[in-house]
């Protein structure tokens, strides 16, 4: 446990929340010290070149995710060694301290997040139909840190990053987003910019030197804002703590969706310009991610369908076949009726398969 010299609280809306600083750890007093950073599709790239960037010695502590199959090895951070000076951790445990020129890298199939100056890593419920996502490491540096933290959003597809990044704005954050100009896959930055102004919109080239400035820099005194009750709950969400209706009603309000990874019903919030949506068992989606994530469960059932329907037809010529050999002519006919009914069933549906939007 940290002694009381290790221990400065800082004030968080009603609530007084714990940072560590001190003997190496992060220090409320220096400004700028938690760097949040996510991309998608294009993010190993993007990632080693803005470790290259940064000096040795910066200030502040760095977490990032990347959008990982759950069978994926834990390979990144050995590259990202080999890409600049800090220090990337190559094996991460749940409650590592963060520390100032270090770089933690989300492992496959667990969310990132951080509390209280330690690394979180927890099987919540999928965000975007990702895990790690970005938005619940970016919510949890915006609900811990407040005005301390800057998130970066990097190349990638859909949307995953912005209602993280309205987040850290919300609380007096400072958002760099990468320049979709300048993207691999422009989406996530763009999706963002047509939300909200970021503070920073730079090439990748730029973000780096940006960085090293900014956290150099102390914060704005009466810049802290404090945590909505919304960051408050989708914060606890991805820590897995349950929730209510009551909670689920300050979200939004229910829509007649239903969560294509459980089936549950769907909220609908209104964030920004956008809609997003979350069941009650945590799933989030952003509208985009949702259309995602019903074509696959449309193409789950029709090919359920299709399986079902050629097993049938399959055990009808059997059941025919056998009535033939004992000359049971009627019951062979029926047999027969009942599998010219079904075989164009099933082709039809084959042939949808082949029709759905991707």
């Amino acid at each position: 446990m940290a002694s009381k010299k290790e221990i400065v609280k800082v004030k968080i809306g009603k609530t007084d929340k714990r940072s560590y600083s001190g003997n190496g750890k992060l220090n409320s007093r220096n400004g700028h010290d938690v760097i949040v950073v996510g991309a998608s599709a294009g993010g190993i790239e993007a990632f080693g070149k803005l470790l290259k960037d940064l000096p040795a010695d910066l200030p502040a502590a760095i977490l990032m995710v990347i959008h990982t199959s759950p069978q994926s090895p834990y390979v990144l951070p050995k590259i990202l060694n080999r890409a600049g000076t800090l220090k990337v951790l190559e094996r991460l445990n749940d409650g590592h301290p963060l520390r100032p020129g270090h770089v933690y890298v989300a492992p496959p199939d667990v969310h990132l997040l951080t509390e209280r100056g330690q690394v979180r890593l927890i099987s919540g419920p999928k965000e975007n139909r990702h895990r790690p996502a970005i938005d619940p490491l970016f919510r949890s540096a915006a609900y811990e840190y407040g005005e301390r933290v800057i998130g970066v959003l990097l190349t990638g597809n859909l949307d995953d990053g912005t209602s993280g990044l309205m987040a850290i704005k919300e609380r007096g954050g400072i958002v760099v987003v990468q320049d979709p100009k300048d993207a691999l896959y422009p989406d996530m930055p763009r999706n963002f910019l047509e939300q909200q102004k970021a503070d920073y919109c730079l090439p990748l080239s730029e973000i780096g030197p940006l960085l090293a400035k900014l956290v150099k820099e102390r914060g704005k005194k009466g810049k802290a804002k404090p945590v909505s009750k919304r960051l408050e709950i989708e914060n606890g969400i991805a820590k897995l703590k349950p929730t209510n209706l009551d909670q689920m009603e300050v979200l939004g309000k229910p829509s007649s969706l239903t969560c294509p990874e459980c089936d549950g019903g769907l909220w609908e919030i209104k964030e920004g310009k956008k809609l997003r949506f979350r069941c009650r068992e945590g799933h989030a989606y952003s509208g985009e991610s949702l259309i995602e994530g019903q074509s696959e469960s449309v193409e789950t059932a029709l090919w359920a369908a299709v399986r079902a329907l050629e097993e049938r037809v399959t055990i009808l010529q059997r059941l025919a076949s056998q009535a033939r050999e004992r000359k049971h002519s009627h019951t062979e006919a029926i047999f027969e009726q009942k599998r010219r009914e079904l075989e164009p069933a099933a082709k039809t549906i084959r042939a949808m398969l082949g029709k759905i939007p991707r």
